[in-house]
């Protein structure tokens, strides 16, 4: 199950915890990534922290928590191929999984049709 937040991060379930990246939009709209920095395994985060950031040739962005929870793992190929998250960015180009604090939480976040229709109030 899939679940999106307004500021394009995707969030894939597996259990209790999630993988966490940015949507097609979002890397579309950054153009050509550079840099990735990627937070500390064993962090935790509430929701809407900055974990991440995002440098490409137009612009930083940041990447938050879309829920409560704690680091469990980062994505290390970004640090050494950080066009990953333009190329592949709801596959290989993810950024970190987190184990949430109440998997419940997921269903506050949005599914595929209501981010395609907030996107769409976007363009």
């Amino acid at each position: 199950m899939t679940k999106y937040t307004e500021d394009h991060e995707w969030i894939e379930l597996d259990g209790d915890t999630v993988t966490v990246g940015i949507t097609d939009y979002a890397q579309k709209a950054l153009g050509d990534v550079v840099f990735v920095e990627l937070p500390e395994v064993s962090a935790s985060y509430s929701a809407g922290d900055e974990v991440a950031v995002v440098e490409s040739v137009k612009a930083a962005s940041e990447v938050y928590a879309p829920l409560d929870g704690e680091i469990v793992e980062i994505n290390d190929a970004l640090e050494g191929d950080p066009s990953l998250v333009n190329s592949a960015p709801s596959s290989d180009g993810w950024f970190f999984k987190m184990k949430l604090a109440n998997a419940d939480d997921m269903a506050g976040l949005m599914d595929e049709e209501a981010y395609n229709a907030h996107v769409a109030g976007l363009e």
